[in-house]
């Protein structure tokens, strides 16, 4: 090819490659009316923004179409960038918010019952319990009741008595009445009344050597003394204990057997420190015994410690129940609940005892009228003299309160998303709400809320996931307390209270698995590792802290120990855990894995409670392999070194 062919070829193709690019161009319409002299504007049109969908709990995951996440299954929700929604605001399409399955509910103001739970035994009634000993020495020639445990009535033989004591006293009767019926006739008055005294002393006598009445008639009737006399049984009841053998010598004051009466028992149960505010003198109370699974005993509080057990922090509370059917047995093990009706601010509404009027010794005691105790005597007091009655508030004063799906708890803060009134679209707000106690399925709420808003009851951690996603600063990924504990002091105390960890995750793995007596065989274990950590290096608030928790966590292991059965077990296990999670809140965990605090609505028969395990599939120990499933992750305690990276990490930003 020469020169001039080649030339010609590249002028060809560049002349096409010029008017392609001129026509494919768009170019923007001559509107000036001149004549067009070189380049043309290039018209600037903004393709239409993509939408896309992403999977709250994996961020990763960002599909242009709604549908399941690859990884976890969970519905995917649209990523919007939230333009117009502040810091702590997060605005949602409803397709998304209906596909994230957000439900919200109004806050109001009800009457609420917070359920307090406790377990204690049946013991016998101190009251009713009597010592029989010996009111003459004398030898025990027969013992008609030889061994504890049988029962006995008022004037039932219980010894047979030889005592020269004894047979004197009778021979003074009988020689102090043949003189009486001799002088009968006599005139001098002072020989008279002489002789009437000497005869009603000897039998004075015998009555107070534990004589009845029908003996010494029946001595009088024979005419004669006898070497043996058989003493009686002053009361019904048990025989509870045996003091003596046949054959023994016996003084004046020598125990021979104590006998309770069993027609009212008492309930003796044990109440947490934290519970006590709850609890008040005449409370109604329901009682179920482990051994009568179908029977349920109601009661009233007659008795509140007004100590606290030391190793225990627990207070004896006392409920007096009848037995004349027989059916409970001093020992039985029983589960108790107390319902107290809460007003605002969380306290305690009893209008029950409210223009009664209440034994002040024994306070079981309670009439309508003023009158005497029927047990002591000592005249009736009102009982709002006795501080049995809340007379500072009427029923009337209801409190706020939330759903309890409503609330994240993350440290020593809880967590409530609220929708803003009057948006375009959905849009919610994240709010640090102050908390009163939990009433069942509910929450007091005594700051950071008004009556009339509307929360998040069911997705409020999926908001918060999509709050990260879009790089908003989210209420759960705020610096935890824990972080703040730093330095080689607290970093030893964390490695300390590991095997804390290792010991409860020990129980509720075990409990999960069903298995009682490997649960039982780590809790000797987490009692002596609870000895071990050392706090006097931490801060004097972290100390006083440690202290606080070390208490809960021993109060929680002697529940454990003293349980009986699986169930019993497992109810022990929730006050357990409630101090496992408030240590890891307060001072975090420096294990090689995460630990998640879990929940099921379902345990307690209901009431709800939580608990930590490693990895987010769900091991539930309050129900095993029944539902094992049942429950959600609430929160997540990172180990500690991972948990400084996330602090430092928002502080460089």
């Amino acid at each position: 090819m020469n020169t001039t062919n080649k030339i010609l070829i590249a002028g060809t193709l560049a002349g096409a490659l010029f008017l392609a690019g001129r026509y494919s161009i768009p170019t923007e319409p001559d509107v000036s009316g001149e004549p067009e002299t070189g380049a043309q504007t290039v018209n600037s049109v903004e393709p239409e923004e993509a939408r896309l969908w992403t999977c709250p709990m994996h961020a990763q995951i960002k599909l242009p179409d709604a549908g399941d996440c690859p990884i976890c299954g969970m519905d995917l929700v649209e990523l919007t960038k939230g333009h117009g929604a502040g810091e702590r605001q997060l605005v949602m399409s409803p397709a998304s918010k209906a596909l994230s399955q957000i439900n919200v509910q109004s806050v109001g103001r009800k009457n609420v019952t917070r359920m307090v739970r406790m377990t204690g035994k049946v013991a016998y009634d101190e009251t009713s319990v009597r010592t029989i000993s010996a009111w003459v020495p004398g030898r025990l020639d027969r013992l008609f009741v030889d061994y504890t445990g049988v029962s006995v009535r008022e004037g039932d033989h219980l010894v047979s008595l030889y005592s020269p004591e004894l047979l004197t006293a009778q021979e003074e009767l009988l020689t102090s009445k043949q003189r009486l019926l001799a002088t009968a006739g006599e005139t001098s008055e002072f020989l008279a009344a002489s002789n009437r005294s000497a005869y009603q002393s000897a039998r004075d006598k015998l009555t107070l050597w534990g004589l009845t009445e029908a003996q010494v008639e029946a001595i009088e009737a024979r005419g004669t003394a006898e070497d043996h006399v058989e003493l009686t049984s002053p009361t019904a009841g048990v025989v509870l204990d045996k003091y003596v053998d046949e054959g023994d010598y016996v003084q004046t004051g020598t125990h021979i057997y104590r006998v309770a009466n069993l027609s009212q028992l008492w309930v003796q149960l044990d109440a947490y420190e934290q519970d006590l505010a709850w609890l008040r003198l005449g409370q109604d109370i329901q009682i179920e015994v482990a051994a009568l699974p179908a029977a349920v005993f109601e009661g009233r509080i007659s008795y509140i410690d007004p100590l606290v057990q030391e190793h225990t922090r627990t207070a004896k509370v006392r409920v007096i129940l009848d037995n004349s059917n027989g059916l409970l047995k001093p020992g039985m093990f029983v589960r108790a609940a107390a319902s107290s009706r809460l007003g605002a601010a969380g306290a305690v509404l009893d209008p029950h005892l409210a223009g009664k009027w209440v034994g002040p010794m024994h306070p079981e005691i309670i009439k309508d009228e003023p009158g005497l105790c029927d047990i002591c005597g000592m005249e009736l007091v009102p009982a709002e003299d006795l501080g049995l009655v809340a007379t500072h508030l009427t029923p009337e004063q209801r409190p706020l309160v939330v759903p309890v799906s409503a609330v994240l708890l993350t440290g020593k803060r809880a967590v409530v998303y609220v929708q803003v009134p009057g948006a375009d679209k959905p849009t919610f707000e994240g709010r640090v709400v102050r908390l009163g106690p939990r009433a069942g399925d509910e929450y007091l709420v005594l700051e950071g809320l008004d009556e009339g808003e509307v929360v998040v009851t069911n997705g409020a951690f999926r908001i918060d996931s999509a709050m990260q996603i879009q790089a908003k600063p989210s209420m759960m990924s705020m610096e935890p307390e824990a972080a703040s504990l730093e330095g080689p002091a607290a970093s030893l105390f964390r490695e300390s209270i590991s095997p804390l960890y290792r010991a409860y995750l020990g129980i509720q793995v075990a409990l999960a698995a069903d298995d009682e007596v490997a649960a039982r065989g780590v809790i000797d274990d987490l009692d002596e590792a609870l000895m071990a950590p050392v706090a006097e290096a931490l801060p004097s608030e972290a100390r006083a802290t440690w202290a606080e928790e070390k208490r809960a966590m021993a109060t929680a292991i002697e529940g454990a120990r003293s349980s009986i059965g699986i169930e019993g077990l497992r109810a022990a296990f929730e006050p357990l855990s409630n101090a496992a999670i408030r240590m890891a809140e307060m001072f975090g965990q420096d294990g090689d894995s995460m630990l998640h605090e879990a929940y099921c609505p379902m345990a307690l028969d209901g009431e709800g409670a939580s608990w930590l395990q490693v990895g987010d599939d769900l091991r539930n120990p309050y129900f095993g392999d029944s539902m094992l499933k049942c429950g959600e992750i609430r929160q997540t305690f990172h180990p500690a070194a991972h948990t400084a990276d996330q602090v430092h990490a928002h502080e460089d930003k």
